[in-house]
């Protein structure tokens, strides 16, 4: 019975993540399941995330405003953070990926497999504030 349960908290902890655009932190994950699941400690969803991560079925985003960002969305792409409020959006310009691998494995004589490009500055919201 303890295997179900720890199998369905790992779910809707992978369902919170994977479902929403935010890239979530751990604590927002926490805040998310804890209703459905009212035992699920924050160690629980860490773990979990760890573990995710590991499996390649999650990605960090990176620290941001000092707590990890995570991404259910695992198709190469590029991240824009804003500086002011710390919102991380998905930028997904396909070319602009096989360009810059296509240009750092000829210009310096790798085998690209994936890269991770992060653009910084201030988004659409807060620069209307």
């Amino acid at each position: 019975m303890k295997r179900e349960n720890f199998s369905r908290k790992r779910q809707a902890i992978l369902q919170a993540i994977c479902s929403t655009t935010v890239h979530p932190t751990a604590e927002w994950v926490y805040q998310t399941v804890k209703p459905q699941y009212p035992d699920l400690s924050l160690g629980t969803v860490y773990r979990n995330i760890s573990k995710f991560k590991e499996e390649g079925i999650i990605n960090s985003v990176g620290v941001v405003n000092g707590q990890e960002r995570f991404d259910g969305n695992t198709e190469q792409h590029s991240h824009f953070i804003c500086n002011n409020c710390g919102a991380v959006l998905d930028i997904s310009e396909q070319n602009l990926s096989q360009d810059v691998d296509r240009a750092i494995a000829d210009r310096y004589g790798l085998q690209v497999v994936s890269h991770e490009l992060v653009f910084r500055g201030v988004c659409k919201k807060c620069q209307q504030d």
